[in-house]
């Protein structure tokens, strides 16, 4: 799939099912070897579910970008306020929350194009503190987040079901 030929807009309430089914779908092809089925399948029901996804949409403190290709959502990036668990976090932070590629289209620079929207967005009144939290087996994010300027500050665990996921926390500002 052409990179150049990927558009890229805010999301709209009508795009909750096809981000829903994005993000299972990405999520599922690249962690769901960690986890037990049954584990992922209730994570998935409750992340990527349309109706949690509507409720982002309709937030304003909230921005979703998706990402189509020939019609098709082949990607979308969340940001808004910061709930990372890390003591510098103040009201006033903001963070990628999600970014979701899917793997035929990955390696192209559209997440790097998402990062941008998303980036752009959380500072579109000036500069502040930005946070990621990825799963540390994740290096290609990982050196994605570092060439834009984020380090490694603390770090969490992320549960799916019984697994505990070691996360990074990252921050630029």
């Amino acid at each position: 799939m052409d990179e150049t030929m990927t558009a890229i807009r805010r999301a709209r309430f009508a795009d909750a099912p096809a981000l829903a089914a994005l993000g299972r779908a990405t999520f599922a092809a690249a962690f769901g070897h960690l986890y037990r089925p049954a584990d992922l399948e209730a994570f998935l029901a409750e992340v990527h579910d349309v109706e949690r996804i509507g409720r982002e949409l309709a937030d304003p403190t909230i921005a979703v970008w998706l990402a189509e290709a020939g019609g098709e959502a082949v990607g979308y990036a969340v940001a808004g306020p910061c709930d990372l668990p890390h003591r510098e976090v103040t009201p006033g932070c903001g963070e990628l929350k999600r970014i979701y590629v899917a793997q035929r289209v990955q390696g192209g620079g559209l997440g790097a194009r998402l990062m941008g929207e998303a980036l752009t967005w959380l500072e579109r009144h000036g500069p502040r503190r930005l946070w990621i939290g990825v799963w540390s087996g994740n290096e290609g994010a990982r050196r994605l987040y570092e060439r834009l300027g984020f380090e490694k500050v603390g770090e969490y665990h992320f549960q799916v079901g019984a697994a505990r996921d070691r996360e990074f926390i990252l921050r630029r500002g």
